[in-house]
């Protein structure tokens, strides 16, 4: 048995042994380096479905916005028109008034 700098003692190992206790560290290192990567994309990936879906519902709210606001801009040419005609309409009563009054027919 061979003591280790800490003080204990633990039975001394071969070559071999050091060499395959070395493998199964990296091996150990690298398993929790590759859980960790996946881990990171997926979330990523979650991250990127989450921000797709919001684009789309973006966009279809946008869709949205703008049918209402064509509607709103056809709803005002339809007042505009209404309104001329009604001014028209009490320019003629108007000038038929001022007619009448003036003694004209």
């Amino acid at each position: 048995m061979s003591h280790s700098p800490s003080g204990s003692s633990a039975p001394a190992r071969s070559a071999g042994e050091e060499v395959s206790a070395d493998a199964a560290t990296e091996e150990g290192g690298e398993s929790k380096l590759s859980a960790l990567l996946f881990d990171v994309s997926q979330h990523v990936q979650d991250g990127l479905q989450s921000m797709l879906k919001m684009t789309g519902e973006i966009e279809q709210c946008g869709g949205e916005i703008e049918a209402e606001i064509e509607q709103a801009k056809e709803g005002v040419a339809d007042k505009c028109r209404m309104l001329e005609e009604e001014k028209e309409r009490f320019q003629k009563v108007a000038l038929a008034a001022l007619n009448i009054l003036s003694g004209g027919i």
